[in-house]
């Protein structure tokens, strides 16, 4: 099925993206609903409480997100008093992004329920099928990296065009 698709259904894209909506949909109740968060803005929290104070452009790259997106979450995060932005040397085009007491607590908090979403999805699995699907995604994502930077290099998206919509996003 995988190796030669006969309908999208058999895309190894597709059925992750199915996973990820069914997985993920308590998640994004939990933090939306509960805690006035969009997963995005948790998954960027997180990044900081857990690595310290961070320029927002390295924020970005470890979110594997576009500086501009990052920017908006970032920016939507402070005006939560979630993080702040640390000015370095009085300039201000030189700051860190730092978790508030805040963003500590919120953490401290949403982190442990969202481990407990994450321990019941992958509970039907043994412990050699978990080890295995660690392995088979960290593989996957390296051979994805390449394949992006070889495949259909000779066009840009154009999101206006594609209509594009949020479920494309996997946050």
């Amino acid at each position: 099925m995988l190796c030669n698709p006969r309908v999208p259904d058999d895309f190894v894209n597709y059925r992750l993206l199915r996973l990820f909506a069914l997985a993920g949909a308590p998640v994004v109740r939990l933090c939306e609903g509960r805690y006035g968060v969009t997963r995005r803005e948790f998954r960027l929290l997180c990044l900081v409480v857990d690595g310290g104070p961070v320029s927002p452009s390295r924020l970005s790259e470890l979110a594997h997100l576009d500086p501009a997106r990052a920017s908006r979450v970032i920016a939507a995060l402070a005006r939560k008093r979630l993080v702040r932005r640390e000015v370095q040397d009085g300039d201000r085009r030189f700051a860190l992004i730092a978790a508030t007491r805040e963003g500590v607590a919120l953490h401290k908090e949403l982190f442990p329920q969202i481990a407990d979403i994450n321990r019941g999805v992958v509970s039907v699995l043994d412990a050699g099928q978990v080890k295995a699907l660690d392995q088979i995604l960290s593989v996957l994502t390296r051979h994805a990296e390449v394949v992006n930077s070889s495949i259909v290099l000779d066009v840009g998206a154009d999101r206006q065009r594609g209509r594009r919509s949020p479920d494309d996003d996997f946050a």
